[in-house]
């Protein structure tokens, strides 16, 4: 399993997660699109947010490997922000080539990019590229 080194691990404050230590003995868990209700905790909308920057930040629009990236955490955004970058995808795999769909992103967090470049979450303080 590739650990993506300078990723953060979480969402500062909180117990929502970005990465995991190790792999899975049993395989890893596999991605699943999850809705998102218009309900959510704040929150919850702060990390999703938070994690969409981090893997732009960290990726931009090239193909990235899933690697240690938490399941959980992707799967909010899977089939929407986050795409496969590979037919045929395995969705759990490890290895599996995911890319960030800027076009979805944009749409769906209009406040982290201005233009081309990402900003800063709102309320947190975030690193530009």
């Amino acid at each position: 399993m590739l650990k993506h080194r300078g990723f953060p691990g979480r969402l500062p404050g909180t117990d929502h997660q970005f990465v995991i230590r190790r792999a899975n003995p049993r395989g890893a868990t596999p991605l699943t699109a999850r809705r998102r209700h218009a309900d959510r905790r704040p929150e919850d909308r702060r990390a999703d947010a938070a994690f969409l920057l981090a893997l732009w930040q960290h990726f931009g629009a090239e193909p990235f490997e899933r690697g240690n990236l938490d399941a959980g955490r992707l799967s909010w955004l899977f089939g929407r922000e986050v795409v496969p970058a590979e037919d045929p995808f395995d969705p759990a795999s490890y290895t599996a080539l995911l890319r960030v769909d800027l076009q979805c992103a944009r749409a769906s967090f209009p406040d982290l990019f201005d233009d081309d470049s990402p900003a800063r979450p709102p309320g947190r303080g975030g690193r530009s590229a």
